[in-house]
């Protein structure tokens, strides 16, 4: 199979259950759907990299009077269940990847060697801050990327734009039934936007169903 990778962003408890500490509207309902996809990608040896907030007192996207866009009340803290991914999502053998920078040379060999998925840890809802992100893109050079998770319109808006940015040249496809916003009245506008931009919209079944996959290693549009 092609270089073909699921980017999995930010399914963790404090998200996506009801009781957690920054619920996404619904993110519940999309959880089968979450299930379905992990399911699919390790069934057919397909690459998940994931994301997940990693967050300690202080950190400058936590504030006790938060405006929902750039800040937030305290969530996914370290070493409390709400930080954990859901079961839904599980990750196999993945090389937990922290935001301080790393030697570039070494992580690029061990992402080389590693067979697993990969997890970016991150203390602020754009996953490009984590410094390495580039240099584990650069090696697994994905021609296409199907992403999903939460929440629409903040850690989705960011990996996708980011990666608009630094992969132009790779296809990128966005889960529209496989993703909440937090606030349902701006993911219209983001999904126009996503699509004028070129992001490929597509739902559940379109992959689940093996029209996306076939349509992209035959080479058609």
């Amino acid at each position: 199979m092609k270089r073909l990778v699921f980017w999995d962003v930010d399914t963790q408890v404090d998200f996506m259950t009801s009781a957690g500490k920054l619920y996404v509207p619904g993110a519940e309902e999309i959880t089968p759907v979450l299930k379905r996809l992990t399911d699919f990608a390790h069934d057919r040896g397909i690459r998940i990299v994931a994301s997940a907030d990693d967050h300690v007192p202080g950190h400058k996207e936590l504030s006790a009077t938060p405006d929902f866009r750039e800040t937030f009340p305290e969530h996914c803290m370290r070493g409390t269940p709400g930080q954990r991914k859901i079961p839904e999502t599980t990750l196999i053998d993945p090389l937990v990847i922290q935001p301080d920078p790393l030697d570039v040379d070494r992580l690029a060999e061990e992402v080389g060697r590693h067979r697993g998925d990969i997890l970016f840890l991150k203390h602020w809802f754009d996953v490009f801050t984590n410094a390495s992100v580039d240099t584990v893109l650069r090696v697994l050079d994905p021609e296409v990327i199907v992403l999903y998770g939460v929440a629409l319109d903040v850690c989705d808006k960011y990996a996708i734009e980011g990666l608009l940015r630094h992969r132009p040249q790779t296809r990128l496809y966005f889960v529209t039934d496989a993703a909440k916003a937090i606030h349902a009245h701006v993911a219209e506008h983001l999904l126009r936007e996503w699509g004028d931009e070129g992001v490929r919209l597509i739902t559940s079944t379109d992959i689940l169903e093996n029209a996306i996959l076939e349509s992209y290693l035959t080479g058609t549009p």
